[in-house]
């Protein structure tokens, strides 16, 4: 059986529910500053998750919602400088008022941490709202945490491609056997499948829940803790109220046999 030696995260869904409360509200405050009388809604904003990165889900709003819109300047560059500006709206959320990264996370990452597992950041989202995140979540030394982090424009293409995650494991010097992916949407679910790797826990949020997660090993509502432990939704019973590094080697057992 291949040893798992790495864990390779998602972050906004994943490791917080980043996508409601932090980028949603930031694309909002970024269209009103810009003078845009714009707003994304919970629901729409749910539907625009079917595009990842934020450069990308502007140009399919303004196709699909905005049709008649005529930027002021170059379509590019509109939609380069709007989310530059919501980048830092952004930012500025995750320091005040901050958002808790998602049940089990910071648990699970300090055991991976105290046991020898290698730790890595998958994501399309940019590097800012990653240090953003972790720095602000987590612990002002996080980024140092995890050894590699590909996020953004890293690669061309943004999941469901692969990309994102070969580039990960390349940096990391390790094949799809040694890896564990976490995600929680089915984009994020092809992306990792397409890069080889089968041993993958999703664990859903509201906006993901119905999605098609096939080619996952496990899906879970969150990873559990004492106070709150999770709930098995597909895939073998693995887990034990809680995912620790037991039910991880047992997952990446049951994915590799």
């Amino acid at each position: 059986m291949a040893e798992l030696k790495a864990l390779i995260f998602d972050v906004d869904g994943t490791l917080a529910d980043t996508e409601r409360d932090g980028h949603r509200v930031a694309f909002n405050q970024a269209f009103a500053e810009a003078g845009l009388d714009w707003v994304w809604t919970i629901d729409v904003y749910g539907q625009l998750l079917t595009v990842t990165g934020g450069k990308e889900r502007i140009k399919y709003y303004l196709k699909h919602f905005l049709p008649d819109f005529t930027p002021p300047t170059e379509l590019d560059s509109f939609v380069a400088e709007l989310h530059a500006s919501k980048t830092e709206h952004y930012k500025a959320l995750m320091v005040d008022p901050g958002l808790p990264l998602r049940p089990g996370v910071e648990r699970l990452l300090r055991e991976a941490r105290e046991a020898g597992l290698r730790l890595a950041i998958a994501t399309t989202t940019t590097p800012a709202n990653v240090t953003a995140l972790l720095t602000n979540s987590l612990a002002e030394d996080a980024e140092d945490w995890f050894e590699v982090i590909a996020a953004g424009d890293i690669v061309p293409a943004k999941k469901p491609a692969p990309d994102i995650f070969i580039w990960a494991m390349e940096q990391l010097g390790l094949p799809p056997e040694n890896c564990l992916a976490f995600e929680d949407s089915d984009n994020g679910v092809k992306s990792v499948v397409g890069a080889g790797i089968r041993s993958l826990l999703v664990t859903v949020n509201d906006y993901t829940r119905d999605q098609d997660f096939s080619g996952a090993t496990v899906v879970i509502d969150q990873l559990g803790t004492d106070e709150q432990p999770c709930q098995l939704l597909a895939g073998p019973e693995l887990i034990q109220d809680r995912v620790d590094l037991d039910a991880l080697h047992k997952i990446h057992g049951y994915a590799w046999q």
